[in-house]
């Protein structure tokens, strides 16, 4: 068996003195592992970083085997980042939901894609909200998109405020005002508003954190354990801690 695709490095772990098992985001087979020979020298190193893209090549005696795989770098993104400690781990983040919210050797190009444009982002001044955004990309492809095109209450677009925790659509300000406490915030950027504060992108994680937390994490087979991946955890820690620190509103 053999292939080779253009993958997104998502993760790597030491396998014996100088292996690693890599575990990539390709373009045609999805989410694939594979043991990279020499992955823990300071060349490989340095191309296995998570968001780097890469050209991969994965070969087996048997479909189901581990298999080897050999790697040649496309572009390193995790190197423009190194001196941004908030967009690295908000890279980092977004590899590792995508590594433990993905069925293992299933094709998704759409979240490869997705994560692509996200890679792109990271370059430029709103990767906070694309970030959000591509987290709502990501429900939507596993089956679990929230609805916020009108009210669930109203059938009407105007003046979306709320996602209700259970089902997914937002309910207008009118008729979610009575249930607020119970519903979740529609940051205005994902109703259609223009701009966006730090609040709102924090406001954003909370909700697709909410619905990736109930669905996809504790429903997919990429080694999920039911729980948010710390990688996350850090990311909105790290994001809620400057937005504090510059008074960000």
């Amino acid at each position: 068996m053999e292939w080779t695709d253009e993958a997104i490095v998502l993760s790597a772990r030491p396998h014996g003195e100088a292996a690693v098992v890599a575990t990539l985001l390709t373009r045609g087979h999805g989410r694939h592992s594979g043991l990279v020979q020499g992955g823990r020298s300071s060349k490989q190193r340095g191309n296995l970083q998570p968001g780097n893209r890469v050209s991969a090549r994965w070969r087996a005696r048997l479909a189901d085997h581990l298999g080897t795989l050999t790697i040649e770098p496309i572009h390193n993104n995790a190197a423009a980042m190194l001196d941004d400690p908030l967009r690295l781990s908000g890279l980092v983040s977004a590899c590792t939901m995508t590594e433990v919210a993905l069925p293992d050797r299933e094709p998704h190009e759409p979240v490869f894609h997705g994560l692509l444009a996200l890679l792109e982002a990271f370059e430029t001044p709103v990767w906070a909200p694309a970030y959000v955004r591509w987290e709502l990309g990501l429900l939507q492809e596993l089956g679990f998109g929230l609805d916020l095109s009108s009210c669930a209450a109203t059938g009407t677009n105007d003046a979306l405020a709320y996602v209700s925790p259970r089902t997914g659509r937002a309910v207008s300000l009118s008729a979610g005002e009575p249930y607020r406490d119970k519903l979740l915030p529609l940051p205005g950027f994902l109703a259609g508003h223009g701009g966006w504060t730090d609040r709102e992108v924090l406001a954003g994680l909370d909700l697709t954190g909410h619905f990736l937390e109930r669905n996809a994490i504790n429903t997919g087979s990429g080694g999920a354990s039911g729980q948010m991946p710390a990688a996350r955890a850090r990311f909105i820690e790290r994001y809620r801690k400057m937005a504090t620190l510059s008074g960000s509103r």
